[in-house]
C-alpha cells in the first residue's frame, strides 16, 4: 500500500520560513517524480513545485520561484519543500504527490498518489 506523509506545517509569521517534509512508502520512490501542491479555502488546487526522480529537474510556480526551494533524498524516501519569505497568500493545506512518469507535470490529474496534506497558516 502506497502511503505519503506530509509534516512540518503550521502557524508562521510574514516572511518567515517552515521546511515541509514528505515521507512516501510501499513504493520505488526514486522511480517517481515529486510534486508539491496547494489548496485554499474557496480556491483551486495550485501547482507549486515538482522535482525528477533523481533532482535533476525542477520547476515551480510562478507564485513560489524564488522564495521556495524543492529537493528530495532518495535514501531517505523523502521529498522537502524549503519555504522561505512567507506571504499571508501561502496560506493553504499544503500536499505532496508522487507521479510514475519520473519527469512529472504541473497538473494534478498526472500524479497518482497523495499525502494527506498539512496546513501552513501565515499571519500578517
Amino acid at each position: 500500500q502506497v502511503q505519503l506523509g506530509e509534516s512540518g506545517g503550521g502557524l508562521v509569521q510574514a516572511g518567515g520560513s517552515l521546511r515541509l517534509s514528505c515521507a512516501a512508502s510501499g513504493l520505488t520512490f526514486s522511480s517517481y517524480a515529486m510534486g508539491w501542491f496547494r489548496q485554499a479555502p474557496g480556491k483551486e488546487r495550485e501547482f507549486v513545485a515538482r522535482i525528477s526522480w533523481n533532482g535533476g529537474n525542477i520547476y515551480y510556480g510562478t507564485s513560489v520561484k524564488g522564495r521556495f526551494t524543492i529537493s528530495r533524498d532518495n535514501a531517505k524516501n523523502t521529498v522537502y519543500l524549503q519555504m522561505n519569505s512567507l506571504k499571508p497568500e501561502d496560506t493553504a493545506v499544503y500536499y505532496c504527490a508522487a507521479d510514475d512518469s519520473v519527469i512529472g507535470g504541473t497538473k494534478g490529474s498526472s500524479y497518482d498518489y497523495w499525502g494527506q496534506g498539512t496546513q501552513v497558516t501565515v499571519s500578517s
